[in-house]
């Protein structure tokens, strides 16, 4: 009986460290965009590259996402299945997350003192691997999100001022 169990625990052993040295995807946050700012809210999307260096395209069964804001979680959430990686390439994943009113409320006084929004954006990708099971890859991104003054609302984006002044030059070039 006692050979029979070295055995078990020898398989045991080999398959826990092959396991633990297999090859595994990967993610990167790339970017952290805010695309809309409303009354009610703050929509936050990031652009994640996940690689998957199997020859199978695996199933990510969803994404959890916390945001924090002065040391306060803000907003959380999970989006359920939101598809898979393909085989042997880099996926970019865009990850929506909203900000509700009340949260962004309670960050008055971050964004008093320097006209800008602090945040942190957890992420985790829960992934369906073979043989493992349910993997998931932490990711973590910090930034801000500087608030537009009164008087940038007023005379506009420089960019835009420049491509208007250029616009014009052309027209009267054409003339």
């Amino acid at each position: 009986m006692d050979l029979v169990d070295k055995a078990k625990n020898y398989v045991s052993e080999k398959v826990a460290e092959k396991v633990a040295n297999m090859e595994k995807p990967e993610a990167t946050i790339m970017d952290v965009e805010v695309k809309k700012i409303s009354f009610d809210s703050i929509s936050y999307h990031a652009k994640v590259s996940v690689s998957n260096p199997y020859h199978v395209p695996i199933p990510i069964m969803e994404i959890a996402y916390v945001v924090k804001s002065a040391a306060r979680i803000v907003a959380s959430g999970t989006i359920p299945d939101p598809g898979s990686l393909k085989e042997k390439s880099t996926t970019l994943v865009d990850v929506p997350a909203k900000v509700p009113h009340n949260s962004i409320v309670s960050l008055v006084r971050d964004i008093a003192a320097d006209w800008d929004i602090d945040y942190t954006l957890e992420l985790g990708f829960i992934i369906d691997l073979p043989v493992i099971g349910n993997y998931t890859i932490p990711l973590t991104y910090s930034g801000e999100y500087k608030l537009p003054t009164l008087s940038d609302l007023w005379r506009g984006d420089k960019a835009e001022e420049d491509k208007e002044g250029h616009e014009k030059k052309e027209d009267k070039e054409k003339k």
